[in-house]
């Protein structure tokens, strides 16, 4: 278990396979609410965390701003940006370590993004400076790159990447950081700089095709035992309980 979402994450995932997205939007709110009102057993959303659980809730609230778009509930997705930007400044708070502040920094860009927020180009600048500032108190940026913080700032992205990608892996973690890790301020930067080119793009194309991947869990090619019955693809998708097609994210089909 990761974190305390009452089943709501499942629920969205389960939702964006049928394509109804406006549902999608209404569970990954509420799973949202629910990881920042109680992450996970011992966890307080407001008191110090090194792992940063409470990311698991932002990049939920983050997702269904996605879902409202992509259904056309553009209002509601505003709201969801809004209130995004709001609780990500608020959890400087809590969490301590100028790093993480760098990736709250990081997912108030993100807000701006998906719900078509103005400024978007300018706090994704904020979060890479932020980064950079913080070099000096990271001993490791690897490590930091994969706590349960980071790892949620990064999922969406790569969740809406899948779309235009056939369902692949579109930006993987390699690519979403620098080269150097003995730079860590510059390592962990080229997050925010590769979302300011990238993500704002890929979730106009979401939008415009009216199509959300689901998120990538466990995956099958070429399988013998399961077959889309949307587009015949036998590679499957094993995600937050559903089994889905690889390939457009619909309910896939045993075929024995």
């Amino acid at each position: 278990m990761r974190t305390q979402d009452a089943g709501h994450r499942a629920a969205g995932v389960a939702a964006i396979a049928d394509r109804d997205y406006r549902r999608a939007g209404d569970e990954y709110t509420r799973a949202g609410w629910r990881v920042l009102s109680d992450p996970r057993e011992g966890i307080d959303p407001f008191d110090a965390d090194e792992k940063g659980w409470v990311g698991d809730g932002l990049q939920y609230l983050a997702t269904s701003a996605v879902c409202y778009r992509v259904a056309g509930e553009d209002t509601r997705a505003t709201r969801r940006g809004v209130e995004g930007v709001a609780v990500a400044k608020d959890l400087t708070n809590g969490l301590d370590h100028p790093v993480q502040h760098a990736c709250l920094e990081e997912f108030v860009a993100d807000f701006r993004t998906v719900a078509g927020l103005d400024g978007a180009a300018a706090a994704y600048r904020e979060a890479e400076a932020a980064y950079e500032a913080a070099g000096s108190a990271v001993e490791d940026p690897q490590v930091w790159g994969t706590t349960p913080l980071f790892e949620a700032a990064a999922t969406l992205l790569q969740q809406v990447a899948r779309g235009p990608a056939d369902g692949e892996i579109a930006i993987p973690w390699e690519d979403l950081h620098g080269t150097d890790p003995d730079d860590p301020g510059r390592f962990l930067a080229q997050r925010a700089v590769v979302k300011r080119q990238r993500f704002p793009g890929l979730v106009r194309q979401a939008v415009g095709d009216a199509f959300l991947a689901a998120p990538r869990g466990t995956t099958e090619y070429d399988t013998d035992h399961h077959r889309c019955p949307h587009c015949d693809s036998t590679d499957v998708n094993w995600v937050a309980e559903s089994v889905l097609c690889l390939r457009c994210s619909r309910p896939t089909a045993e075929t024995n």
